[in-house]
């Protein structure tokens, strides 16, 4: 793993600092991987200050590339800007452990509990995401689309995203046509790319590509007789985040195809344990450690969900590592930041599709809906009221409201 360039020392923060950050995120940021970068971009560049917003705009740019779970990722490069590899590891503890906890607590049992799916307060805390999402389209839109022609293209990204199947490969595809478009009509200049304050060793990269390359290779032609002991649990977790684009909803089809017809995890169990991953905060990979913890098979309970979780996050590991000490070298190309700077506006394209499908249509359905959130968007963006208070404020008037 790389860490802060020489000279970003002053950037740099303590452990307890990131940890702090990404546990409240971890325990406040509901709605999905959009959600998340929303309340990933109003704590970092605005209220705290780690990032500027074309910097964190080149991190989701980057992470959107990358298979696996992009808010994971983006805060791992978060905390390696800010704390180094601790950083880069604490900020990953902290957002992913309490939502991996609270799934591994119903695996093994409060499953008996009644349903908090559908209850008012969680319909609240979807609610609560529009507000979110909404502000950093706005904020990411004044700051990454300063022209015409990058107006142009974030509007046409957001229309053909919104008229294609939901399809993670399909937003990649966008977002190269964003890079091609950047190529031809947007001129880079020197305010709108900035490195990321991140070096590290070229050696250890490709390595780390290497081993990602090799396990991957390696777990698709495991003998059969193998892949009912732990090793083919581990294969087909590092499978699922090594080839998924398009976030947590994407790669539950493919879980399932694992997981469930081998007779690991009952089909009542998982769609079960989807319904609760819904009301919990942070990322949705953490699903694999339900599935880990529930497991008739292999590997259960505790130990289980360790397995699963590392196994799924492992790519993400290595390719953020093999990536990131060539990003700058790159950047310093002016075709290639013309291209960054094409994909920074489909970036904000991306996120005014997601504002609506599945943010907006998830989470409005009455005129209350609409109230909560527009006053959920005053405090963030007006009032500039903490994410956490304004997430709990909108569960408490979504339940008061019972909606």
């Amino acid at each position: 793993m790389t860490g802060p360039a020489p000279g970003e020392g002053a950037r740099r923060g303590g452990a307890r600092e990131v940890f702090g950050a990404f546990l409240r995120l971890g325990v406040t940021s509901f709605g999905g991987p959009i959600a998340h970068l929303g309340y990933f971009n109003e704590e970092f560049v605005h209220r705290r200050g780690w990032l500027d917003q074309p910097t964190f705009a080149q991190v989701v740019a980057l992470c959107q590339f990358l298979p696996g779970p992009a808010s994971s990722q983006a805060g791992m490069i978060i905390g390696l800007i800010r704390g180094g590899a601790a950083g880069a590891a604490l900020a990953w503890c902290g957002f992913t452990l309490p939502s991996a906890a609270l799934l591994v607590a119903f695996a093994l049992g409060i499953a008996r509990l009644p349903q908090v799916a559908t209850a008012p307060w969680v319909h609240g805390l979807l609610i609560a995401a529009v507000a979110v999402v909404g502000l950093a389209v706005t904020s990411m839109y004044r700051s990454l689309c300063p022209d015409n022609p990058r107006r142009v293209v974030a509007f046409a990204a957001a229309a053909l995203i919104l008229l294609s199947p939901p399809n993670g490969l399909v937003q990649l595809g966008v977002m190269a046509l964003g890079a091609l478009y950047g190529l031809r009509f947007v001129t880079p200049s020197g305010g709108d790319t900035r490195p990321l304050p991140v070096s590290g060793h070229k050696t250890a990269a490709a390595v780390a590509g290497a081993v990602f390359a090799v396990l991957l290779a390696g777990f698709a032609v495991v003998p059969r007789s193998w892949t009912a002991g732990p090793l083919g649990v581990i294969g087909a977790f590092y499978e699922a985040g090594a080839l998924v684009f398009g976030g947590g909803h994407v790669v539950l089809p493919l879980l399932q195809a694992r997981v469930v017809p081998p007779g690991w995890v009952g089909a009542g169990t998982f769609l079960a344990g989807y319904g609760a991953a819904q009301a919990v905060p942070g990322p949705l990979f953490t699903f694999a450690a339900y599935l880990g913890a529930a497991m008739h098979g292999p590997v259960s309970g505790i130990g289980g969900a360790a397995v699963t979780l590392l196994a799924i996050y492992l790519p993400s590991f290595l390719l953020i590592a093999a990536i990131l000490p060539f990003w700058n070298t790159l950047m310093r190309n002016r075709a290639v930041a013309a291209a960054l700077q094409g994909v920074n506006a489909v970036v904000v394209g991306v996120l005014l599709a997601a504002l609506y499908q599945p943010v907006w249509m998830t989470a409005v359905r009455a005129p209350a809906d609409v109230a909560i959130a527009l006053m959920a968007y005053m405090a963030l963006g007006v009032l500039r009221a903490p994410p956490w208070l304004v997430v709990v404020s909108s569960a408490a008037a979504a339940q008061l409201a019972r909606v």
